[in-house]
């Protein structure tokens, strides 16, 4: 009986989620690892500031991006007032 699990950030939709199980289901079967009644699937939602790369947690990034994106519509808006 292959399992397949797979820890993944929050955040996804349920349609996503069925995506993703559905496709590694499909990679079992297609490779021939097992019958697709036999296989196993546990997705963990993990929440953004308890996954981490580089030292980061996916909030603190997402927070890092926000600052950037409204630095940069703030210079842009300063070097051409009128919005043209």
């Amino acid at each position: 009986m292959p399992l397949i699990e797979v820890t993944l950030a929050e955040g996804r939709s349920p349609e996503k989620l069925r995506r993703l199980i559905t496709a590694l289901t499909d990679a079992i079967v297609d490779t021939e690892v097992g019958p697709r009644e036999s296989v196993r699937v546990i997705l963990r939602e993990v929440p953004p500031t308890h996954f981490a790369a580089g030292g980061e947690t996916l909030a603190e990034r997402a927070e890092r991006r926000t600052r950037a994106t409204e630095s940069q519509k703030s210079q842009s808006q300063q070097q051409n007032p009128e919005g043209n």
